[in-house]
This record gives C-alpha cells, sequence and structure tokens, in this order.
C-alpha cells in the first residue's frame, strides 16, 4: 500500500506556466476526477510506522522508495532458492464492508500467501499488498494494514512495500480489493517436493479456523437465501453476530509448520483452500500413491454443518469448496507419527490422524475420501 504516492513525500515542486487551452470550459484536475493524491500521501505516512514493526534480518522497511532490498545473506542464507505466492481475499471482502470491520481481512490476506510458502518449506521473507478502491478510505485503510502488520509479525516476514491505487468509476467509493505477494527462501535441496512420502505414511490433520478465505460466494449465497443479516445472532455460534462469525481470521501456520520441517518430520505438506481436501493433498503426492481419508476422524466446525444444511450443500460439493474443519495437512512417517502430533500440540496446533498413504493402483484418484463426515 506504498507505492503510487510518492511526490510529495519526497519533496519534489513542479511550477508549469502555461495558459489554459480554452479558457471557457470548466477546470480539470486529478482530484476532481476523483483520485485525491494528497490523501493518499497523507494515508502512506501514516502507515509507514505500521510496516516498521515487521523488520527482520534481510529487511530494513524503508518506505517510500520505488523498490524494496532485500538481503538474503544477512538473512543467513548460503545458498537459496525462492519460492514465490500471491493471492486475495476474495469476496469475504464484501461482508467485511458490510460489517465495518477490515482488521481480518488484512489477516487473511498475508495467511493464504505465507501458508502456500511454507508448504514448500520455505521461510516467509517479505509480503507486499495491492490495495484498489474507488475512494481511499483511511480508516478502513488502516485498519486493513493493522491486520497485515499482525499477521507478518507472527509469520517473521517484513512488509517491505506496496500499492495502493484510486480508481474511481471502476469500484464504487465504498468498494476495494486486495491482493497479497509473499517472497520466501528454502535452502538448496531442503525444499519441500513431496518426493519422500511413501506407503505407510501418515496423514494428519491441522485444525482450521472455520472458513478461512474460500467459497465466500457460496456463503454469501446461503446467508441471502435464509433472509439473515449479518448483524444477527449466528445461528451456529449464538455469541456473535453472523458477519462477525464469518470473518474469523485463516489461520497461520507457518510457525509450527517450518518448525517441524527443521526438525525433519514433515514428508508433505498441503494448504487446505479452495478445491478442498483432496484436490490439495492431491497436489503434493508423487506418483504410485494414494492418500486414503477417514472423514470421520475430525469434529466439523458447527459453522459448515449449518452451511450444508441451510444451503441444502451436498457432501461432495462441500468438501470441494471449503475445508471443511482441516486447514493444513502433514505427512509424516509411521515411526514418528506420535511424535510428531506431540510437536504440533506443543507449538498449539489442534491436531488429527485423518488417513495414511498406500499403494496406489492404476486407475483411481490420489486421494480418496471416505465415510459420513460427521456435522
Amino acid at each position: 500500500m506504498f507505492g503510487g504516492r510518492r511526490s510529495s513525500i519526497l519533496g519534489i515542486g513542479i511550477t508549469i506556466n502555461k495558459a489554459p487551452r480554452n479558457p471557457t470550459l470548466s477546470k480539470s484536475t486529478y482530484r476532481e476526477a476523483g483520485v485525491d493524491i494528497d490523501a493518499g500521501n497523507q494515508f502512506i505516512r501514516r502507515i509507514a510506522p505500521l510496516a516498521a514493526a515487521t523488520r527482520r534480518p534481510g529487511g530494513d522497511v524503508e518506505i517510500g522508495g520505488f523498490g524494496a532490498f532485500f538481503d538474503l545473506k544477512d538473512a543467513g542464507y548460503e545458498d537459496p532458492i525462492l519460492v514465490a505466492a500471491t493471492d486475495g481475499v476474495g469476496t469475504k471482502l464484501l461482508i467485511a464492508r458490510d460489517v465495518n470491520q477490515h482488521h481480518t481481512v488484512g489477516i487473511d490476506l498475508v495467511a493464504m500467501c505465507v501458508n502456500d510458502l511454507v508448504v514448500q518449506g520455505a521461510e516467509p521473507l517479505f509480503f507486499l499488498d495491492y490495495l484498489a478502491t474507488g475512494k481511499l478510505d483511511p480508516v478502513a485503510g488502516e485498519a486493513v494494514v493493522n491486520g497485515i502488520v499482525d499477521a507478518c509479525v507472527e509469520a517473521g516476514c517484513a512488509l517491505i512495500g506496496g500499492e495502493t491505487a484510486e480508481l474511481p468509476g471502476l469500484y464504487t467509493k465504498s468498494e476495494y480489493d486486495l491482493a497479497g505477494f509473499a517472497v520466501g527462501a528454502v535452502e538448496r535441496g531442503a525444499q519441500i517436493t513431496g518426493q519422500r512420502v511413501r506407503p505407510g505414511d501418515v496423514v494428519l490433520g491441522l485444525a482450521s479456523n472455520g472458513l478461512h478465505s474460500n467459497g465466500f460466494s457460496l456463503v454469501r449465497s446461503i446467508v441471502a437465501q435464509v433472509s439473515l443479516s449479518y448483524a444477527d445472532p449466528a445461528p451456529f455460534d449464538p455469541g456473535q453476530s453472523l458477519g462477525h462469525a464469518l470473518l474469523e481470521p485463516t489461520r497461520l501456520y507457518v510457525r509450527s509448520c517450518l518448525a517441524a520441517v527443521r526438525l525433519n518430520l514433515v514428508h508433505a505438506l498441503a494448504h487446505i483452500t479452495g478445491g478442498g481436501l483432496a484436490d490439495n493433498l492431491a497436489r503434493v503426492l508423487p506418483e504410485g500413491v494414494r492418500a486414503e481419508i477417514d472423514a470421520t476422524s475430525w469434529p466439523v466446525p458447527s459453522v459448515f454443518g449449518w452451511l450444508v444444511n441451510e444451503g441444502n450443500v451436498p457432501l461432495s460439493d462441500a468438501l470441494q469448496t471449503f475445508n471443511m474443519g482441516v486447514g493444513m495437512t502433514v505427512v509424516v512417517a509411521a515411526r514418528q507419527e506420535r511424535e510428531a502430533i506431540h510437536f504440533f500440540e506443543d507449538q498449539g496446533e489442534t491436531v488429527f490422524r485423518i488417513g495414511s498413504i498406500v499403494d496406489k493402483a492404476e486407475e483411481g484418484p490420489s486421494v480418496a475420501v471416505d465415510g459420513d463426515i460427521k456435522l
């Protein structure tokens, strides 16, 4: 959110002495067209100190330049491979706007990117964001940045820059969209590719915080069908409003998973996002093996049961749209199962043994989810 607003910050003065081409026409300025550069510069000055809280070795977080430097040697790497990921928050932003709660989607933005990096065994190093809006709301924008900063601190990565764009005509004044970009590193030879996965390995599931940031087009459709307001009590959690319950942010798995990787406990990791458990776990399995998942082996958060029942959603569709309570899967050797479970629990994760790896027949899917899921 720090690019595209630099002229006044850099102290550039521009003087143009030229008469208007047609003095009978009304004056046209960028501000009158809907873009206020001065307001954008003020916003940058307000949020720059927040970014400073994410400093880490390798990144000094100096905001205002055209680009940001990151020193891999200073970060402790000798022969690194860079890993990059990008993502957004999707239509969950529409609920954030309706509820006027913007901090949690900032967390979502970072989590959706850095959770993908750690799946490769990479340590998140730095993060950049892009916010596009019809008209910049400094209060909402600062809340988003606060969420981004909190998530960056938890993930150990530096917020080194970004871009804020006012795009009147493309967005209404209250609309905005977010995109995030994360870069991490792993020492050559230490990256996780799934090639270590063998028949006999165990699949563990790390509990999610709820919906995370997938499936919200379906969620919003179901809420509209049952004629609920986001201000109404959540039917599955009456202690809070429906809007606040649905905005529970994506869980960050970076610290626990990266620590497990460094202890050589991990054969493969899969971040469970759009496509659900089966599609995402299949992405990290090598040829010749299959994951057999027992859908009865973990408790499903009540929000999913409510959505399935109220929306009459087929279970097969729900399993391919939502994480259904498992936000990350971890494949470990059977001999290390108990050690891995205890380790993740000590890291604050809720862990379930959800399946195993077997030899794959010539035909059939790479991941089979069997059993009646408990809603």
